[in-house]
């Protein structure tokens, strides 16, 4: 069997992996991302895009802080990213709406906004509209919308040029990416470090290994010592034909790609990992969108797909160091896109226990034992 060495292993190709990587890389260690094939069941590569803060930890302080201070960081992270990638990621961060078709789910929206404010103060606003102060700004919203919410921070990018972009990033900075390479067992190593076996019965010898695989970290996870179950959430998307017109909105459940095409989605199911399309739910989301919008009943819907989100027993992120390998991390969570930017800075100083690293003691996993 070869046996290669290398100071951080990744295990785990997708955004949030190569995220984690770049913040490494920039902090000067030697980085190898160990990723699977395009055709595993990838969050990366099924989700909606967004950039987003509305109601993200509102029952949840810490979550609530952490979301903000990434949005804040990702004009700037999204530049970096073209300068090191050469690629238009279509970065867009003009504000975002949820709308509503009932009152009683707009009312509860409204006061999970207003706990989420109390959190974070004067570092984000946010407005609440009537149905008709909406059809007031926004030409053509349905008359069953009944109010929305507005955050200018919120926003949305190109999820599969923004992994490539990452891709390309992670080898500029000097990082390498294995594709292909499906970890089967990590084992600690005599003096220190772990041994890596792969499907082809390659090892590879490492300093610190830190697991960002989403679901295909669960076992893997299980034999570090780490105590997070994760499981999948799946949730249903269709995709339009392309349109000249560009949609004058951008929501959680309806948005426009930069190539044209309308993305419905916003849907939420435990399936276990069956990541199939059902079409009750696409005709819901398709009702959905009419009703927003009734302009998009003659378009063609040419795609649906579904896709599996990475979620912890309570949904917020899990940053942890294994009590029973202190060189070994787990770092999951399911707002990837949105947390780039500070898994791509702020993490890497939590990861070297730096005197800027930041206090995620929130985030550990303990949370689930107490």
């Amino acid at each position: 069997m070869q046996h290669k060495s290398t100071e951080i292993t990744i295990v785990g190709g997708g955004v949030v992996g190569l995220s984690v990587a770049m913040g490494l890389l920039d902090a000067g260690h030697r980085v190898q991302v160990l990723d699977g094939v395009d055709s595993d069941m990838r969050a990366s590569q099924g989700n909606f895009g967004l950039i987003w803060g509305q109601g993200k930890g509102w029952n949840f302080a810490p979550y609530a802080k952490w979301t903000y201070a990434a949005l804040a960081k990702w004009p700037a992270f999204g530049r970096r990213l073209t300068d090191l990638s050469g690629m238009d990621i279509a970065v867009e961060q003009n504000g975002g709406f949820e709308f509503f078709t009932n009152a009683d789910e707009m009312d509860e929206f409204a006061g999970m906004l207003a706990n989420q404010q109390a959190h974070l103060g004067n570092r984000v606003n946010h407005e609440i509209l009537t149905g008709d102060e909406v059809r007031g700004q926004i030409r053509g919203i349905g008359r069953d919308v009944v109010g929305a919410s507005f955050s200018q921070t919120d926003g949305h990018v190109n999820p599969l040029r923004l992994l490539r972009a990452l891709r390309l990033a992670v080898k500029a900075l000097g990082g390498r990416i294995t594709m292909d390479a499906h970890v089967t067992k990590i084992t600690p190593a005599t003096g220190g470090g772990f041994d890596l076996t792969l499907a082809d019965g390659q090892q590879i010898g490492t300093g610190k290994v830190i697991l960002s695989a989403g679901l295909g970290a669960m076992k893997l996870a299980g034999d570090l010592g780490f105590k997070t179950r994760i499981r999948p959430q799946r949730g249903e998307l269709l995709i339009t034909e392309k349109l000249g017109e560009r949609l004058p909105f951008l929501s959680s459940t309806i948005r426009q790609v930069d190539e044209g095409g309308i993305q419905i989605g916003g849907t939420k199911a435990d399936a276990g990992m069956d990541d199939s399309e059902t079409l009750n739910v696409m005709a819901g989301l398709a009702k959905h969108a009419v009703a927003v919008f009734p302009a998009l009943a003659d378009v063609r819907v040419v795609r649906a797909w579904g896709a599996l989100r990475v979620m912890s027993p309570d949904g917020f992120p899990v940053y942890a160091q294994s009590q029973r390998h202190s060189d070994a991390y787990l770092v999951t969570c399911h707002s990837g896109v949105t947390l780039a930017p500070l898994h791509a800075s702020t993490l890497a100083d939590w990861i070297e226990n730096t005197t800027n690293a930041p206090d995620l003691e929130a985030f550990d996993e303990h949370r689930f034992s107490l």
